[in-house]
């Protein structure tokens, strides 16, 4: 059963695990081994996780002799920034507008 619509990096993020491999891949590029110590999923599940998250536009990998390398997708980052970007817009114009509501009935 797929919990995550393709290619939508919000929906990639809301599983705890593909948030911390997102997380560990901000301090730099790792390869899956790297990525997969300490958490409590297999090498083969982290690359699912590296599947999912590369198909949402959030990171973007590249060979390395025998392996492969991640690594966090600036642009993906941005149109996620973008997003919040508008939300936060949106919540600030309606509490100026409950704002100035309130100024005009005092």
């Amino acid at each position: 059963m797929t919990t995550y619509e393709a290619g939508d990096p919000w929906s990639a993020l809301a599983d705890r695990t593909r948030r911390t491999i997102f997380k560990r891949l901000a301090t730099g590029p790792m390869a899956v081994s790297e990525l997969a110590d300490g958490l409590p999923v297999s090498r083969p599940a982290v690359s699912q996780h590296l599947k999912v998250l590369k198909c949402a536009g959030l990171v973007r990998d590249r060979p390395q002799g025998t392996r492969r390398v991640y690594q966090v997708e600036p642009r993906g980052v941005e149109a996620l920034r973008a997003e919040l970007d508008a939300f936060w817009d949106k919540a600030l114009a309606a509490y100026q507008s409950i704002a100035d509501e309130g100024e005009r009935t005092s």
